[in-house]
């Protein structure tokens, strides 16, 4: 379930800052977590809210960038550094890693909170698009074998004579399973279906279909 609280993860080694850091967030209306090691913060138990990561580059175990890679499966936590070692090869790498600013201490507390905003928004909506792909997996699932058949070579262009011809099928048949998708998976048009399709990373080109015979979703 999302926690709608915003939370904002704080890693430094430095007491001063990490209390900083704390009152900074609190005045903004956040709740701030401070941690003075990468190894504290891996061990707190992921949470589902909207927040992100700001974080040393330099710290007494794990460096910033290490952090940030074993981290980067979770796009619902942006990365924001700060550092008093920033130079331009590890700004440009951590960059390139996804991190969406960098700060160099002392940094501007305007201009921190801004970045720290947008990267709650970010958060946000990473955490929409993945509870809108958790539903439709859902719905995807409670289609039968064969509407996912049907499902995947309509997404793919196919006209109803063209999938029950592919699959032994009258085009009648087809009808019938193409009303029954949309109604199961809450889909009011078939660009809308096409659209959850894609989200699910079911989209077969149409010069491909007549080679997928096992009808297998990449990914679901």
């Amino acid at each position: 379930m999302l926690d709608a609280e915003p939370r904002v993860f704080v890693v430094d080694d430095e007491v001063s800052v990490r209390e900083s850091l704390r009152l900074l967030v609190e005045s903004a209306g956040w709740r701030p977590e401070t941690f003075q090691s990468a190894r504290e913060f891996l061990a707190r138990p992921r949470v589902r809210a909207p927040g992100c990561l700001v974080l040393d580059l330099v710290l007494p175990d794990l460096n910033g960038c290490d952090l940030q890679t074993l981290v980067a499966d979770r796009t619902e936590m942006p990365v924001i550094f700060i550092s008093g070692h920033g130079d331009v090869p590890t700004t440009v790498r951590a960059m390139k890693a996804g991190a969406v600013d960098f700060f160099t201490k002392p940094w501007v507390g305007a201009a921190l909170l801004g970045a720290i905003r947008k990267a709650i928004d970010r958060s946000r909506a990473a955490l929409g698009e993945a509870d809108q792909v958790r539903a439709l997996s859902d719905s995807y699932a409670s289609l039968s074998r064969r509407e996912r058949e049907v499902m995947l070579l309509v997404t793919a262009g196919l006209l109803n004579k063209e999938v029950g011809g592919e699959l032994g099928i009258s085009e009648v048949t087809v009808k019938a399973h193409r009303s029954r998708i949309m109604q199961k998976m809450n889909a009011d048009s078939l660009p809308g279906l096409v659209r959850m399709a894609d989200k699910l990373h079911l989209t077969l080109g149409r010069r491909d279909w007549r080679q997928s015979r096992s009808f297998t979703a990449r990914g679901v």
